[in-house]
């Protein structure tokens, strides 16, 4: 059987502080990726950036992710292990353990934001492209990347598309979530128009978790505001459909939860393969305005409609608490660094608005009206903010659009960034 595609595994040394460059060193792993009946040719180069913070590189298969075989029609691709993901000197609960303060784990934290992710990313260029620009494909967290990219390495860009992924260039932590909370209302009432029944199996489930101590199969306590947090799939395609039959299990005939069910709810609330989601979530709006301070957990209060008695139940979003890092166990070894992040305040701006008004790198990006984890509003000002900037504004797909419409979605941002659109 002929492979589908040919695949290369480059790994690159860079330096942990790009600031320091004769200082400690990590690895990272980028996968080349092309039509095996093209790999003789020049052909030009498409960097993927992965949503997150904290996610690998998609590991392709046949067919997989969706938007990879229309990629290969005309490019190379490589799928980067963003540092501190995946084979890029991975960070776990068992690597953070090994550090002996929270002080310096969140020095080392501090070097895996978007900045260093860029100043990888045009290391590995120049290695593999030498002074020949590239194109890139910024899904969600990736194209908040690709705003950085073009604020500080703009020369080495020929087009950006954007899936789901314009930031709002000097939104605070408190603004973002804000605007958070009532979007993922209006989703979980969606969600319980399609499926009502599952309003009421949430609130049974709660009343289980209240009155006893219920345990997951790792050892931690499965409580109503972990349980919450199931409501992070929402914003996906297949979110609703996923949740439903999900808690379409939940109960056995006695009315207990069942093995499967605290099973997968242990998988999809544990962290334990990107625990930087969580450390870093927050970070991604700080930019030397003061510390971002566990914003999601301050709006909560605001927002008494999202309160453990009130009826119905409503789950929580792409929000993270500092009561995560003390119950959930792949998240803590970062407690006390998390703490520390929260309460930085030097930290420094990832988007240069000047540099970005002047931008000539001609920028396609996709706005999905109804996202529910990035603020359609705050995307469309950064759209009229940043030059060589056309967008497209779409409900026909939800935040995963670029993999879901097969394809669809890449190369209408091609035509548009090229001007055929």
């Amino acid at each position: 059987m002929n492979p589908v595609y040919a695949i290369t595994d480059h790994v690159f040394t860079t330096p942990l502080d790009h600031s320091l460059p004769a200082g400690p060193t990590i690895q990272v792993v980028a996968r080349e990726v092309v039509d095996p009946a093209r790999a003789g040719e020049r052909l030009p180069w498409l960097l993927f950036l992965q949503g997150g913070p904290g996610g690998k590189a998609p590991r392709p298969s046949a067919g997989s992710p969706g938007w990879l075989p229309q990629a290969l029609k005309t490019h190379r691709v490589l799928l980067l292990d963003q540092r501190g993901t995946g084979r890029s000197t991975p960070i776990t609960a068992r690597t953070a353990a090994r550090f002996d303060s929270p002080a310096r784990l969140a020095a080392y934290l501090a070097c895996f934001r978007a900045d260093a992710i860029v100043a990888d990313a045009e290391l590995i260029r120049r290695r593999l492209c030498g002074d020949a620009p590239w194109e890139t494909l910024g899904q969600s967290y990736g194209g908040f990347i690709t705003l950085t990219y073009l604020s500080r390495e703009p020369e080495g860009l020929r087009a950006c598309y954007v899936t789901g992924g314009l930031p709002g260039l000097t939104a605070t932590a408190d603004d973002v979530y804000a605007r958070t909370y009532p979007r993922v209302r209006e989703r979980v009432l969606d969600f319980y128009a399609r499926y009502p029944d599952d309003a009421l199996r949430l609130r049974r489930i709660a009343d289980l978790l209240a009155a006893d101590d219920i345990r997951l199969p790792g050892g931690d306590r499965l409580t109503t505001r972990r349980l919450r947090t199931l409501g992070l799939a929402l914003g996906m395609g297949d979110g609703f459909e996923r949740i439903h039959w999900l808690l379409d299990e939940s109960l056995d005939a006695n009315g207990e939860l069942t093995d499967t069910f605290l099973h997968q709810t242990e998988t999809l609330t544990g962290f334990t393969d990107n625990p930087l989601f969580a450390v870093l979530q927050e970070t991604l709006y700080g930019q030397g305005a003061g510390p971002t301070g566990w914003a999601a957990s301050r709006a909560l209060d605001g927002f008494p409609e999202f309160a453990e008695k009130a009826d119905p139940l409503l789950l929580t979003g792409e929000m993270i608490y500092p009561w995560m890092f003390r119950e959930i166990k792949a998240l803590r070894p970062f407690a006390d660094a998390a703490d520390l992040l929260a309460r930085r305040t030097d930290w420094p701006p990832l988007y240069d608005p000047r540099r970005l008004a002047a931008n000539q790198v001609p920028l396609a990006a996709v706005v999905y009206h109804d996202d529910m984890y990035v603020d359609a509003g705050l995307s469309l000002r950064t759209a009229r903010e940043v030059g060589a900037t056309r967008t497209w504004v779409t409900n026909e797909w939800e935040h995963d659009g670029v993999t879901a419409s097969g394809g669809r979605v890449l190369a209408r941002l091609m035509d548009m960034a090229a001007g055929r659109a």
